[in-house]
This record gives structure tokens, C-alpha cells and sequence, in this order.
């Protein structure tokens, strides 16, 4: 029964060390996620940045999960090479070293302050960024709290005879070992968490040196697992596909050599515990210096090995919803905005040739235009319900508006395919029926305001894609300038069917196609609502607007 209840203690402070990671990491992912995704797709483009980048972020982030999450996000979408993506991920293997470095130093006796801290700012604070703070701080210290009470439940473990005979026994097979922690750290989905258990069980004498490195390059190898499993697409499969094959070719090389390296670490520290925690940091400093040479060679591998597949044909099944993103909310809104500009591309598309359908009556034009909403509408469906999925605890302010932003113009972009399929297509049909034309003069106000529509939407795109208050700015004075052409196309429509006497010429046909392009307009200028609110600049802007218009 000793035995058994020594098992639970450990199994229960191993999940105390799980949850003050995923503290820290999600702590860190909530209030300076989006700061570190601009910096990673604005700053490497280089080699060294990134693999500068990617020990610093992970040291930060305690988690190269997290890490390999954001560069595996960037890289599928194009935003970050694939050489410098894997060159993140040799550094974010570098920096998950230096955390188990500093948590195996006999730093306990500071757990208990972080705690407090870090609930005292968490409690006392509105401010989300020190809500964040006080949460990274009580991770920490549960952290050190958990390794603490695991080297003191390590002691009945190393007096259990039969438990002492099987830990020793698979340390002696070093394939079995490895295979074993490689399992366990992909369900603990934490090789920081495994390598300090191993560090536990080296400090209790439960495993000799040469059996704990096996352990170590088993976690190393199943820390690689879990960014593999969740990438759904062969794109995003080659990042982490990568980082495994580096660590495999690791992890076979040494092997044979597991006594002659625990020889050669002796030096820097003859504990058993210090000589996994100085494995740990070699062999993955080795394989980034290693690799960070032929790393373009092995990018056009894993192209060669997982190709992109055939973009589907149906416009409206999503592309880059990755399910697996969701737990890094950043990554998961920066999909959701890619996928929100493929409804951008099939809008443009879609008024592209608006001018053609009603100046030549283009019926199969105006029928392929009418079916392009229905993807439309299933495609901004599968949106709205990815951003749904995200957890609203885990967002930051800036990823909540973000997620705003992003909802306002999936649904402002599906009215405008709304308007353009079913009424102005409709309209088109009505004037193809009725053998109704446009005079030269119409066409060409008809083109003008077209002209407006098209150069508003890319002004759209851009106030959506970076927020650019001075580009909202511009948006939204260009509601005044189709209202002019709106009017004075319809004083001219109307004044030229009063001169005919005769109500040929479009009529109302014409006058509704004006004003369905002003309301267009409408849904593309709101889009700079939400730039121009946060920048305190649209409440003058509603005050003044009324006495324009």
C-alpha cells in the first residue's frame, strides 16, 4: 500500500508540474502572444534571428510546443520560410534546456514567494497584462513547488524493491527506455515536465546515468509527437515532421555511445542528475549547430516527402481552420483572417465583373456569380463557428478585438456577396428580360462608381489586415463621395427617361443597381468602425457626419 500511495504523490505532483507549465505558458500566450507573432513573421527572415528567436521565446514561454505552434502556423500560411521555421525549432529545442537547467538547482525555498506574488497581483489588479503577469508567477512557483515534493516522493520509490527492479531493469534496455518516455512525454505533452521527473529519479538513485540519458533522448523524441499529430495538412505536417527527423538522427547516433557520454558529462557535474540536465542542454545545442548549416537542404526534403495537396475544388470548404491552433488563440485568429481573406478574394471576384453583366447582358457570368455566394456563405459559416471554438478565457484584450475584428468583416463581406448575387443579379436578369439597355451614359456612371467600390474594398483589406487608422480614415470619407456620384447618376438617369418620354432605358432597374453599389459601399466602410474607435477618432467622425450627408 506504501507503494501504491507513493505512486499517487507522484502522479499527483507531476500533474502540479503540468499545470504550473501551462500556467506560464498560457499567461504568457494571453498577454504577449500577439507581440510575439509580429515579431516572428516581421524578424526572421534570417537563420540566426531565428534560431535566436526561437531559444529566447521558448525560454519565455517554458513550452517548445507553444513555440512550434506559431512557427507551424506561419510557415503553412507562406508568412515564414520553411528554413527559417525550422531553425526556430532547433532554437526552441535549445531553449527548453535552459529552463530544466535553472529548475534543477535547489531553487524551492523561493515557491512560495512567486505563489504569493503572483496571487496578490493576479487578486488585486484589473489590468489583464498584470493579471497575465501574477499568472506566469504562481506557474513558476507551483513549478518549483512540484519538483520539491517530487525528490521527497522519490524515497519510498527508491526503497520499493520490485518498482526500484523494473525502472532499473528498463534503464538497461535503452530502445525500451526510450520508447517509454518518448510515450509518456507526448501524453504529458510536456518534455520539460518528463526531464525533470527524470532529473527526480536520477537524484533518488532509481536510475543509474547511462539508463536516464535513454530517458532523456525519449523525451526529446516524444516531445516532437504532439505538434506532428495536431498538423492536419501535409503543409503544416513538415515543420514538426522536421524537428523529428532532427532529433531521431540524434537520438540514433547517440544511443550506442549512452556510458561513453555519461563519462565525458562527468566532468561538468558527476551527479547523476546534473549529468542528464548537461545531456539534455548538449544534445540539443548539437543538433541546432549541426543543422543549422544544411537546414535549406532539409527544407527542400520535407517538400520533396509531403508536397502540397491539390487546393480543393469547392471554394467554400476552408482551407486554413487548423482545429489543432485553438489552443494557442494568436495562431488560431491569424488562420481565421487568412481564411477571411479567401471570402475578400471571392467578393472581388464576384464584382469584378459586374460592369461586363449588365453592359452585355453576360448571363453565364451572372449565373456563375449567383452560385459563388452559396460558398460564400459556407465558408464565412465555418469562420464564425472556429472563432466560436475559441476558449474566451484564453483571449487577451488585443486577441479580443481582434476576434471583433475579424467577425465584423466576415459578416460585412458576406452581405456584400448577399447584395451582389441575389439583388443586383436578380436586377440583371429583370433587365435581360425586358430587353431593356443602357445608355452610353449610364454605363460609364455605372463604371465610375464601380471603379469607387473596387479602390474602397482594397482600402478595406488593408484597414483589416494591419489596422491602418489613416487608410480607415480615407474608407470612411469615401461614403460622401458616392453619395455624390449616386446622386448625380440618378439625377442624370432620370432627367435623360423624362427627355425620352418613352421609360426605356433600365427605369428603376438602373436607379436600384446605383443604389445597391452605395450600400456596397456601406458594409466596406464599416469596416472602419473598429480602427477608428480604438483610436478615438470616430465619434467625431459621426458628429460631423450627419451635416454632409
Amino acid at each position: 500500500m506504501k507503494g501504491t500511495f507513493a505512486l499517487l504523490d507522484i502522479a499527483g505532483y507531476v500533474a502540479l508540474l503540468l499545470w504550473g507549465t501551462h500556467m506560464v505558458t498560457s499567461g504568457v500566450l494571453r498577454g504577449y502572444g500577439s507581440a510575439l507573432r509580429r515579431w516572428m513573421g516581421r524578424y526572421l527572415g534570417h537563420r540566426p534571428a531565428a534560431l535566436g528567436f526561437g531559444v529566447c521565446v521558448t525560454a519565455i514561454l517554458q513550452s517548445s510546443t507553444a513555440t512550434g505552434l506559431m512557427a507551424t502556423s506561419f510557415a503553412a500560411s507562406g508568412f515564414l520560410g520553411l528554413a527559417p521555421g525550422l531553425a526556430v525549432m532547433l532554437g526552441a529545442n535549445v531553449g527548453t534546456t535552459l529552463i530544466v537547467q535553472v529548475m534543477s538547482f535547489d531553487i524551492a525555498v523561493v515557491a512560495p514567494v512567486l505563489i504569493l506574488i503572483g496571487f496578490t497581483i493576479h487578486r488585486r489588479t484589473d489590468d489583464v497584462s498584470y493579471e497575465n503577469i501574477g499568472r506566469v508567477s504562481i506557474g513558476l512557483g507551483l513549478m518549483l513547488l512540484a519538483l520539491h515534493l517530487l525528490v521527497g516522493a522519490m524515497a519510498p520509490v527508491e526503497n520499493a524493491q520490485v518498482l526500484r527492479a523494473i525502472l532499473q531493469s528498463l534503464a538497461s534496455e535503452p530502445v525500451l527506455a526510450m520508447l517509454v518516455a518518448a510515450l509518456l512525454t507526448w501524453a504529458c505533452h510536456s518534455s520539460v515536465a518528463v526531464v525533470l521527473l527524470i532529473v527526480s529519479l536520477a537524484t533518488a538513485g532509481v536510475v543509474d546515468a547511462p539508463g536516464a540519458l535513454a530517458l532523456v533522448l525519449g523525451a526529446n523524441l516524444g516531445g516532437t509527437i504532439p505538434a506532428l499529430m495536431e498538423a492536419h495538412t501535409p503543409v503544416a505536417r513538415r515543420l514538426p515532421m522536421g524537428n523529428l527527423m532532427v532529433r531521431a538522427f540524434g537520438c540514433i547516433v547517440c544511443l550506442p555511445m549512452l556510458p561513453l557520454l555519461a563519462h565525458w558529462l562527468a566532468p561538468l557535474g558527476a551527479s547523476p542528475a546534473r549529468i542528464v540536465v548537461n545531456f539534455h542542454t548538449a544534445f540539443n545545442l548539437a543538433l541546432a549547430l549541426i543543422f543549422i548549416g544544411p537546414v535549406d537542404s532539409l527544407a527542400r526534403l520535407l517538400v520533396r516527402l509531403l508536397p502540397e495537396p491539390p487546393k480543393p475544388n469547392d471554394p467554400g470548404v476552408p482551407q486554413y481552420l487548423d482545429e489543432g491552433a485553438l489552443e494557442s488563440a494568436n495562431v488560431a485568429l491569424a488562420n481565421a483572417a487568412r481564411e477571411s481573406m479567401r471570402m475578400a478574394d471571392m467578393v472581388e471576384g464576384m464584382l469584378t465583373g459586374l460592369v461586363e453583366v449588365f453592359g452585355k447582358d453576360d448571363r453565364v457570368r451572372a449565373t456563375a456569380i449567383s452560385r459563388m455566394d452559396t460558398s460564400l456563405d459556407r465558408l464565412g459559416m465555418a469562420i464564425r463557428e472556429y472563432l466560436a471554438d475559441l476558449n474566451g478565457e484564453a483571449l487577451n484584450e488585443e486577441d479580443g478585438e481582434r476576434s471583433q475584428e475579424i467577425l465584423a468583416f466576415v459578416i460585412n463581406i458576406e452581405h456584400i456577396g448577399d447584395i451582389t448575387a441575389n439583388n443586383l443579379m436578380e436586377f440583371a436578369a429583370k433587365k435581360a428580360e425586358r430587353g431593356q439597355d443602357f445608355s452610353a451614359e449610364d454605363i460609364q456612371d455605372l463604371a465610375l462608381m464601380h471603379t469607387q467600390v473596387m479602390e474602397s474594398l482594397r482600402l478595406g483589406l488593408t484597414v483589416f489586415l494591419r489596422g491602418d487608422v489613416r487608410a480607415a480614415q480615407q474608407l470612411m470619407a469615401r461614403k460622401e463621395v458616392l453619395w455624390k456620384l449616386e446622386n448625380e447618376a440618378s439625377e442624370r438617369h432620370i432627367r435623360a427617361l423624362r427627355e425620352r418620354r418613352d421609360g426605356g432605358g433600365g427605369g428603376d432597374v438602373y436607379l436600384r443597381i446605383l443604389r445597391d453599389l452605395k450600400r456596397i459601399h456601406s458594409h466596406l466602410a464599416a469596416l472602419a468602425y473598429l480602427p477608428l474607435e480604438r483610436a478615438g477618432l470616430l465619434q467625431d467622425r459621426l458628429v460631423r457626419e450627419p451635416a454632409t450627408t
